[in-house]
């Protein structure tokens, strides 16, 4: 009897093990796409909408799983999961061209493979010039000793820097945008002085303090509130064509970790960040412009944090760029440890998102991310 030997292959660089394989060279990259399996989520069919996608699943060897009453017509909509190659799925949608009940466009997204993230992962350096953030409150609250930081963290190669005058940590409360403006607008009058020409990020969730700090140089608006906190932030930044991160958050800092439940917490997130988005476009602000973060630690449980890292890549689909925020967070679950000791174990978390390509990384240790970003870029 012949002695079988089974691996599964686990790799980004399939068109390599194919090659290994003694495979034939010119249809390599054409036969990837056959070997490449998705699941798609598609969102509020119709009963006749998800029938004949069903069908035309299964005439290419694909599958589509609906509501069980979707042949019975009893229920109004329903979310379907569609898997199969992409080579399949390339079927699909070629086959949906002919379809009614607006299908055809359905096919025309199927093509649009999402965004698989940037080639090269951005840090972004935290400096927080309040006296309770989580993790250095009070540390760069003097404007020396900001300013101080602000150029260690240039010096380590930080690509953006994100400063914040307003502690969002849970159960926190507002700052006015006067104590706001009273911390930034020096920091930024210092920036501008010094022709410091490394990109300004404001973590703010007020449009007057966005206002005046894109007045004053600023480059991207970081609003952890996803326009939810002050509904005029959409137009500042559409006015002076900013750059707008985008975060999810459930609730408010005073509320958002009271027992936040979700039925589904990935669509929830999904379908919320895709509706600011849609807010963002029509309030003139460009696609290109936007940046989302799905809000670690910002209404979710331990446990949510860690299906999100796990499955951050998800977020691509919204065809724009992807932030995390893990560093020093409570999903770390030491409380005591000194700060050294989270970077570490944050550097640990932030390579796995790194592998899942997310565009941003926000972190307070700018050398030690550097370093890892570059260790691990080596290995590529």
């Amino acid at each position: 009897m012949h002695d079988f030997v089974l691996k599964e292959v686990i790799t980004d660089d399939l068109a390599k093990e194919l090659s290994d394989v003694g495979f034939d060279k010119s249809y390599i990259q054409k036969a990837c796409d056959k070997f490449v399996y998705k699941n798609i989520k598609i969102f509020d069919l119709t009963p006749a909408q998800a029938n004949i996608l069903k069908q035309t699943a299964l005439s290419v060897g694909a599958d589509c799983a609906t509501h069980r009453e979707t042949i019975t017509g009893k229920v109004e909509k329903t979310d379907c999961i569609l898997g199969g190659s992409l080579s399949q799925l390339e079927k699909i949608a070629k086959k949906l061209e002919c379809q009614p009940f607006g299908l055809k466009k359905l096919g025309e997204m199927l093509c649009r493979r999402p965004q698989s993230g940037s080639e090269e992962c951005k840090i972004a350096g935290i400096l927080n010039l309040t006296t309770n953030s989580f993790s250095d409150g009070g540390d760069f609250y003097e404007f020396d000793k900001a300013i101080e930081h602000l150029n260690e963290m240039i010096n380590d190669g930080a690509d953006i820097i994100d400063i914040g005058a307003e502690s969002t940590k849970p159960y926190s409360k507002p700052v006015s945008d006067d104590e706001q403006l009273a911390k930034l607008v020096p920091v930024l009058e210092y920036i501008k002085e010094n022709n410091i020409k490394i990109p300004i990020s404001i973590d703010t969730r007020s449009a007057k303090v966005a206002q005046k700090c894109l007045e004053l140089g600023a480059e991207i608006i970081n609003d952890v509130s996803g326009f939810d906190y002050d509904e005029k932030m959409p137009d500042i930044i559409a006015k002076y064509n900013a750059k707008v991160i985008i975060q999810h958050s459930k609730g408010t800092p005073e509320n958002m970790q009271d027992k936040p439940v979700y039925s589904n917490l990935m669509d929830e997130i999904y379908l919320g960040l895709k509706n600011k988005i849609d807010i963002a476009v029509s309030k003139g602000i460009k696609r290109e412009n936007i940046i989302v973060d799905p809000g670690i630690g910002f209404g979710k449980t331990r446990e949510d944090n860690f299906e999100i890292i796990e499955r951050v890549e998800e977020f691509h689909g919204l065809g724009c760029p992807v932030m995390l925020g893990i560093s020093r967070k409570s999903l770390l679950n030491m409380p005591d440890a000194d700060n050294f000791t989270k970077d570490i174990f944050t550097l640990a978390l932030n390579s796995i998102a790194f592998k899942k390509n997310v565009d941003y990384l926000r972190v307070h240790n700018v050398k030690l991310n550097k370093k890892l970003l570059k260790l691990i870029g080596e290995s590529l």
